[in-house]
């Protein structure tokens, strides 16, 4: 493929800009990717709130090169169902730009990680319901499983991340912030902990050591 012109070059770099923009303004929920599709081999040149595992320079998707071999491609395909690869459900939208001789330069993604608002929603839930007082008995024992998971959610949303991306040193904050909650008490709790995280029990094990 020719080298790109300036005019290429300049989109791809402003768009870099847009994408910035529009990744500190959705973080944590929204990932927002750049594709140079004049590189589709190594096509993503930013990644902001990283919720895929894709890193700069990875190549462009089946999107990406629908685009470059058709320049009538759909411009802006919106809100579409997709999924990340570890199996999370994902909204998306792809927005392709043109230069000025109408071939498509590069692609701005957005990628909406569905799973952080299913745990809002079941958050929320919680919060609203209410229960008949009439021979409640109060507990203050560590919360259960439900609550370690929330509290596994609410620290991947601190760090812009999800319970399944987060690295050794990030589980190892995140059980000992557990720890000190008191919510390693609760019963099985290791084993709700690995399935969350999506590891081995093994591995939460090492990590709490």
């Amino acid at each position: 493929m020719p080298n790109p012109s300036k005019e290429q070059q300049t989109l791809v770099e402003q768009l870099k800009q847009v994408a910035q923009g529009l990744g500190e303004t959705f973080a944590p929920f929204c990932e927002v990717v750049v594709h140079d599709l004049l590189h589709a081999e190594h096509a993503i040149v930013a990644i902001h709130n990283n919720l895929s595992g894709r890193q700069e320079g990875d190549p462009t998707t089946e999107l990406g090169l629908a685009r470059l071999a058709d320049d009538s491609y759909a411009q802006v395909i919106a809100n579409y169902a997709n999924q990340f690869a570890d199996g999370r459900q994902v909204k998306s939208t792809s927005i392709g730009i043109k230069d000025s001789k109408g071939h498509y330069v590069a692609a701005l993604c957005l990628n909406v990680d569905l799973t952080h608002f299913a745990t809002l929603q079941n958050m929320l839930g919680r919060f609203a319901s209410t229960h008949d007082a009439v021979g409640v008995k109060e507990s203050l024992d560590p919360p259960g499983a439900d609550g370690i998971r929330q509290r596994i959610d609410q620290f991947a949303a601190r760090l812009s991340s999800t319970p399944r991306t987060l690295k050794a040193p990030e589980r190892r904050a995140l059980i000992n912030e557990l720890r000190e909650a008191g919510s390693m008490e609760v019963r099985r709790a290791m084993e709700i902990v690995a399935l969350h995280l999506g590891v081995s029990r093994a591995t939460v094990y090492n990590d709490a050591k």
